[in-house]
């Protein structure tokens, strides 16, 4: 606010629209129309999502890269993102570009997106028409491959936060509801969409002819599409930028006036504080004025400064992680050997077979009935993600979030113990509900933390009582999506070794069965949810 900017080691950026008739109150209702173009861009990234779980294996096998790297290249981008994702949701919170805070954010990751598959699809085609020499091509192709491979996973989950975050500093906190099912509808719409583009033998077709190989034809779609969406989600709602009402005020300081106390120096996000539309950032060390807001800047966002951010953020924030941590790691657990499951244990194929043999064969046939499952998971998370509004009104955000473990608990355990064709195609609905519960509810919940601070903040500045800074969001959103991320590097980590000591890849879904069951504990006992 105006009032907090002529204290001493405080930097304030205060947003555009301050000038507007709407500074010092709620965000504009936004159109349906306007929400739905912000979700296209959900729906462009899980579409690419879904052409690389169809595509990415064989697309390694292709190339020829051997079994040790595999490991490296599933667990090289989700170390970067838990790394690095909370550093660059703070620095969004920053961020003074004409265009806005988030949105050059999520355009240069989009770029990375295209760029990943574009080197993952292309890039064994490319060197094998520039280099000869059957070695260097073959090192050359792997090396090409993992580097999209990796690229792609990496920009493809960093983008989440932005989006996110996108969608909480432009919406009221209606919209922000109802912009998050619109999230989960179109992510489920865009998963449908690329698993049945990825299940057409285009090499028998004439735009397979065409364009040379069924991977150039998907690089093509998977193009197509993600530009498009993206262009439509970045022309959806416009943001207003910061801007520095600071400069003149810190030149004109006292120099008896106190420095700001200590005691706040590392509190979890006190990077940002948001006040009735204001930006306001802390940029004061205990006992030094401010000489250089960039340096300030510059200092507040050190992975030290972070770190003790994350390990001091309040209690419902960390519980509410863990309960996100839980449900991604038995979904991902399920979701990246359920097509496997279905050849091995459902079908009784045998992926080690030689490759004409009846029992290879058999397994192929149960990796493609595995991808329609995860089509039919794709859609159920759509169909449920509309009905989640109604749902929300009789059992509350509580209900839905133990519901979805607890379908998904239970449907992945009948799988496990009772393995049979078309129940197990019919329990795939249980994977939808789950996806739908985890692309809502726990960012339905932030979104309830962050408005009831902001109130509280409110109060306390019609009594007359200090600041003492709210969060900021693109702090906040990364730090809810990195979970996805560790999710990623525990399942990559543990799973494998498991099925070596079980014998059965039977062991990946009673284990997710049972993570989820615990997660309902969780959620029913831990997690706070606002009345």
């Amino acid at each position: 606010m105006g009032g907090n900017s002529g204290q001493p080691g405080t930097h304030t950026y205060t947003s555009l629209e301050e000038d507007g008739p709407l500074a010092a109150g709620e965000q504009p209702r936004r159109p349906t129309g306007r929400l739905i173009m912000h979700s296209m861009a959900m729906f462009g990234r899980e579409f690419c999502y879904a052409v690389e779980a169809a595509y990415v294996t064989p697309v390694l096998l292709s190339v020829g890269l051997p079994k040790s790297l595999y490991s490296v290249v599933w667990l090289l981008s989700p170390v970067l993102g838990f790394l690095l994702q909370p550093v660059v949701g703070s620095a969004s919170d920053y961020c003074r570009a004409g265009w806005g805070r988030r949105r050059p954010y999520i355009l240069a990751l989009g770029i990375m997106m295209l760029l990943g598959m574009a080197l993952y699809l292309n890039g064994d085609t490319v060197v094998s028409a520039l280099i000869a020499d059957p070695r260097r091509k073959l090192i050359w192709a792997i090396t090409i491959t993992m580097m999209g491979v990796v690229l792609f996973d990496f920009a493809a989950d960093f983008i989440d936060g932005p989006i996110k975050a996108y969608l909480f500093d432009v919406c009221s906190h209606q919209d922000k509801e109802r912009g998050l099912h619109y999230h989960a509808l179109f992510t489920g719409f865009g998963g449908a969409l690329g698993y049945l583009l990825g299940a057409i033998d285009w090499a028998h077709l004439k735009l397979g002819r065409v364009l040379g190989t069924e991977f150039q034809v998907m690089f093509f779609f998977s193009a197509l599409v993600l530009t498009l969406c993206f262009i439509i989600h970045l022309c959806s709602i416009p943001e207003a930028p910061l801007r520095d009402t600071a400069k003149d005020s810190l030149l004109q300081q006292a120099p008896q006036d106190p420095p700001l106390s200590s005691d706040k120096a590392y509190e979890y996000g006190s990077i940002e504080k948001v006040k009735n539309g204001y930006v306001h950032s802390e940029l004061t060390v205990q006992g030094e004025k401010t000489k250089n807001p960039a340096e300030q800047i510059q200092r507040t966002m050190t992975m030290k400064s972070l770190l003790r951010a994350l390990v001091n953020m309040p209690s419902h924030y960390r519980c509410l992680c863990i309960s996100h941590l839980i449900g991604w790691t038995a979904f991902l657990s399920n979701m990246l050997f359920f097509t496997d499951f279905m050849g091995r244990i459902v079908y009784h194929g045998n992926p080690y077979s030689a490759h004409n043999s009846t029992e290879f064969l058999i397994y192929e046939r149960g990796v493609e009935v595995g991808c329609w499952g995860l089509c039919i998971n794709a859609v159920f998370s759509s169909l449920y993600s509309y009905f989640q509004k109604a749902l929300v009104s009789y059992i509350g955000l509580k209900g839905l979030y133990f519901m979805g473990y607890l379908l998904f608990g239970l449907g992945t355990g009948f799988i496990g113990l009772f393995p049979n064709v078309y129940s197990t195609l019919a329990l795939c609905a249980s994977f939808g509900v789950m996806s739908s519960t985890l692309y809502t509810v726990p960012f339905n919940l932030m979104a309830e933390y962050h408005r009831e601070e902001q109130e509280e903040q409110k109060q306390k500045a019609r009594a007359g009582a200090p600041d003492s800074g709210g969060r900021g969001q693109g702090l906040d959103c990364a730090t809810l999506t990195c979970m996805v991320q560790l999710a990623q590097i525990l399942v990559g980590g543990g799973l494998g070794f498991l099925v070596n000591m079980a014998g059965s890849v039977v062991v990946v879904v009673i284990s997710a069965s049972l993570v989820a069951l615990m997660g309902c504990c969780f959620v029913a006992l831990f997690v706070r949810y606002v009345q």
